[in-house]
């Protein structure tokens, strides 16, 4: 450890940021990094605790703290503390291939566990991460290093998200010759299309694949395995083994908002799925030619997640006229309660960048608790005009409407950012695995392989939507399990 009384010396500071006046100006990122000096002295912070709670991962109250990646968080933030810079990389990138992303959009489990937590504020795990990663790559640590040695096997990896990505990185440096196919036309799956450019900056992601292809590793883009035109079960030919990591991305819908007329759930006109929209405003950023989708509307987002948020700091950029965020839950505290003690996750209201942003622009909090969409006002021809909102009463322990509560809102555009309901099944179907109940890839219990021999899971695909740290820890898992199976050990 080293200074002894660093917890006590130092007070957190986070990176900061460019105000809500001047980002909205733009989709670039807005954090501003500390001085080395300033960094090294928010690492000295780390007390190096016998039971270093940030990289346990417990699950404690039905949610988890601590880092799924089990990162040597503490040794790390010693090795910063002291300015070994290097030596901090290579105990940073030993338990995750990717600091670059989890360094942006992580929630940061860890520092929730962090000790010093349980009577002052946390080390800034987070920032910590990120400034070791990037001066990595500054400093030219962080460079490719092709296997020595080829198994001459051959593995297909089919989605590039950061499942997709972890299971190619870790194979390949095991000597396998790994190809990853992607349905778009970039990979990163929602790294690149479905977490706006100003959380991360898509030329993060463009470095990290130029990397891994000097490498050794193969992007094939375009390829929608499981289609007509690319059969999955033509992949088992060729490859050795083949790993499904396809995401979660079967949107969970709003009734109310479907077509009268459509039996496939098509939306009318002005509402969208929020993955929907942040891909085509991402795809409009990097073909130069960004939308104006919510110029001069009026915009309802429904789901208070990040990727609600995220619909929020989005359409502001884009010149909406107002933007209401509708979440059927409660309220959380501003504190944390009595029965929601260090170290479970804190169920606190989190204000976000959309939220500062919106609160700066139009005065107040977006965000509008225990209320949910009851029905709609269209137009002459079809289109969004109104919304009409109900109030929810939770005390009987599930949602039930408040008679008299309905409210009319106008809304040129709604955005479903309600979660997602398991994967998109015909990739799975096409290679002969099947679906659980909960919409996921069923595999064999505590493992990835599916019932198809040489055919395995990873991500989102298998456990359900859920975080990059997940997806990255399932990647780095069933790598392990796939590489037992091609070569015994």
């Amino acid at each position: 450890m080293g200074k002894l009384t660093g917890f006590l010396e130092v007070d957190r500071k986070e990176c900061p940021k460019v105000t809500p006046e001047k980002r909205l100006e733009s989709f670039d990122e807005f954090y501003i990094a500390l001085s080395s000096e300033e960094r090294k002295a928010q690492a000295s912070k780390c007390m190096n605790c016998g039971v270093p709670f940030c990289q346990s991962a417990m699950k404690l109250s039905g949610m988890v703290v601590g880092c799924p990646l089990h990162n040597l968080i503490p040794e790390w933030n010693d090795e910063l503390y002291k300015g070994h810079e290097k030596h901090a990389f290579e105990r940073l990138i030993k338990t995750n291939n990717f600091p670059e992303f989890t360094g942006r959009v992580c929630p940061a489990l860890c520092e929730k566990a962090c000790m010093c937590g349980q009577w002052g504020e946390s080390v800034t795990v987070h920032d910590n991460e990120k400034y070791i990663i990037e001066t990595a790559y500054e400093k030219g640590y962080m460079k490719p290093n092709p296997p020595k040695k080829k198994s001459g096997k051959k593995v297909a990896v089919i989605g590039s998200g950061p499942s997709g990505l972890a299971v190619a990185d870790q194979l390949n440096h095991r000597g396998h010759s790994v190809t990853v196919f992607e349905r778009e036309d970039r990979i990163g799956g929602l790294l690149m299309y479905g977490i706006p450019n100003m959380k991360l900056d898509k030329n993060v992601i463009l470095r990290r694949q130029k990397l891994m292809e000097d490498e050794g590793v193969v992007f094939k883009t375009g390829c929608d395995i499981g289609s007509k035109e690319h059969p999955a079960k033509d992949l088992l030919k060729e490859f050795d083994a083949v790993v499904m990591c396809c995401g979660a991305k079967k949107a969970r819908s709003l009734p109310v908002v479907a077509k009268p007329d459509s039996k496939t759930g098509e939306l009318v006109k002005g509402a969208y799925f929020a993955v929907d929209f942040l891909t085509r405003v991402t795809k409009g950023l990097l073909a130069d030619k960004p939308l104006t989708d919510a110029k001069g509307k009026h915009v309802v987002v429904v789901g208070g997640g990040d990727t609600g948020n995220d619909c929020i700091g989005t359409v502001l950029r884009q010149g909406c006229k107002s933007v209401t965020a509708l979440e059927m839950m409660p309220k959380p505290p501003v504190e944390r309660a009595a029965n929601n003690p260090w170290p479970e996750w804190p169920k606190v209201l989190k204000t976000d960048y959309g939220h500062e942003e919106a609160i700066y622009k139009f005065g107040s909090d977006p965000r509008v608790f225990e209320t949910t969409v009851k029905s709609i006002v269209t137009g002459k021809n079809g289109e969004l005009k109104k919304i009409v909102t109900v109030k929810l009463d939770w005390s009987k322990g599930k949602p039930e409407e408040v008679a008299g509560s309905e409210k009319e809102l106008p809304c040129d555009m709604l955005l479903i950012a309600a979660g997602f309901t398991g994967c998109e099944p015909y990739t799975a179907e096409s290679i002969g695995a099947g679906l659980t109940a909960r919409g996921v890839v069923e595999t064999v219990e505590n493992s990835y392989a599916t019932k198809v021999p040489g055919v395995f899971t990873a991500g989102d695909m298998r456990r359900g939507q859920s975080l990059v740290v997940w997806a990255i820890a399932e990647g780095r898992a069933c790598a392990k399990e796939v590489d037992k199976y091609l070569i015994g050990y």
